[in-house]
């Protein structure tokens, strides 16, 4: 089988550690794309593994797999490694029991306290820094408290750089939006944790005691999901069912490996 650009891509059969973006690559909001169930499927039956490495920041790992669960996937929390683990494990590391304040929704605040994390979600002066997250639940109240909380020389963190999040109707501002929107108020700008900083995928990597050469990223967007895979070093897929067009494709700088229209041609090609 080829791709959109017309070369060959069945040795992505080989592949034994399978990486996969969420929103706009498995689903698109609450619908799963054809084939996706099928192409897990073929995937476990070839000996291969298959983990979520979501930027999605809005819910915890217990709430991804109630919903993946009900599109008949497979899957349990080991199947999955979301920018909120990332984060997780980054602020442990450096702040451990100091108090941290977090902007972000219910699931994503109980995701960090369920790391040992000591964490309001309301202005604290005693909070010694800041990570902000894609907030489904967002409001003004919010807002206004980070943006107060900011104007103290703090660190500050995002869980994912991505402007914007797919749905069936079109797109909503995802995390890198919300930040910007903060940094017009403020003029502060956060470190971010997520795709595309490698770390996610290495760290699945090395928890699977897997090699490079046979692990593969699938994703939507090349700023990310493309970008994360090649800062790792390992093979990706740009799949066209999401945010990035082949014209945007065309005009990026950071290229794919392989580029198809979605996980259902990846299905089609374990059929063959």
């Amino acid at each position: 089988m080829k791709d959109y650009y017309g070369k060959e891509c069945g040795t992505l059969k080989d592949k034994k550690l399978w990486l996969f973006d969420m929103d706009g690559t498995v689903y698109l909001g609450d619908k799963i794309f054809d084939g996706a169930v099928r192409l897990l499927e073929k995937i476990t039956e070839n000996g291969g593994k298959y983990v979520f490495i979501t930027n999605n920041s809005s819910k915890g790992v217990k709430d991804y797999v109630k919903k993946v669960n009900a599109m008949g996937i497979k899957a349990d929390k080991t199947n999955f490694y979301t920018s909120v683990d990332a984060a997780a494990v980054l602020l442990k590391e450096r702040f451990a029991d100091r108090l941290i304040y977090a902007q972000g929704t219910r699931s994503f605040i109980k995701n960090l306290k369920d790391y040992g994390l000591n964490v309001t979600a309301v202005y604290d002066e005693n909070a010694e820094c800041v990570i902000v997250a894609f907030d489904t639940e967002l409001t003004l109240k919010k807002l206004s408290a980070t943006c107060r909380m900011l104007l103290k020389d703090i660190p500050y963190y995002a869980t994912n750089p991505d402007w914007v999040c797919p749905t069936e109707f079109g797109y909503v501002p995802d995390c890198g939006s919300m930040c910007f929107g903060i940094e017009k108020a403020t003029g502060k700008s956060p470190v971010f944790i997520g795709k595309p900083n490698p770390v996610m995928i290495e760290e699945v990597i090395k928890k699977f005691g897997a090699e490079k050469k046979d692990a593969v990223v699938v994703g939507d967007r090349i700023y990310t999901d493309i970008a994360s895979g090649v800062n790792a070093g390992v093979d990706t897929v740009l799949v066209l069912s999401g945010e990035t067009t082949a014209k945007a494709c065309d005009e990026s700088d950071i290229k794919p490996s392989f580029v198809l229209s979605g996980v259902w041609e990846l299905a089609d090609l374990f059929e063959k």
